[in-house]
């Protein structure tokens, strides 16, 4: 199963649902968090989470990676400003844009 934050919809293969809000409010010069939570259906484990921006017209790019066998990996244009807002279990695969 992959799962792209933004996305409300149930899942491809029928398993969970993606949560995250219609919009986020940033303060200028303040840090914000972008949730995304992953409701999982009974036998379900969230393994990875990728974020991707997506710019008008461009083919999406990766921002970051949460793994919990590998660890977290940010692409070098995010490095310092993306971070992992929570711990433990990927269900919840918010992250922090550093301001």
């Amino acid at each position: 199963v992959s799962l792209r934050c933004p996305s409300g919809v149930p899942c491809p293969a029928g398993g969970g649902r993606v949560e995250v809000p219609r919009s986020v409010t940033a303060v200028l010069g303040q840090d914000v968090v972008l949730p995304c939570r992953y409701r999982a259906q009974e036998q379900e484990q969230v393994v990875q989470v990728t974020w991707l921006k997506r710019g008008p017209g461009a083919v999406p790019a990766e921002v970051a990676v949460l793994n919990p066998q590998h660890g977290e990996h940010v692409q070098e244009p995010f490095a310092g400003r993306v971070l992992r807002h929570g711990h433990g279990d990927l269900g919840d695969g918010a992250i922090v844009l550093r301001n």
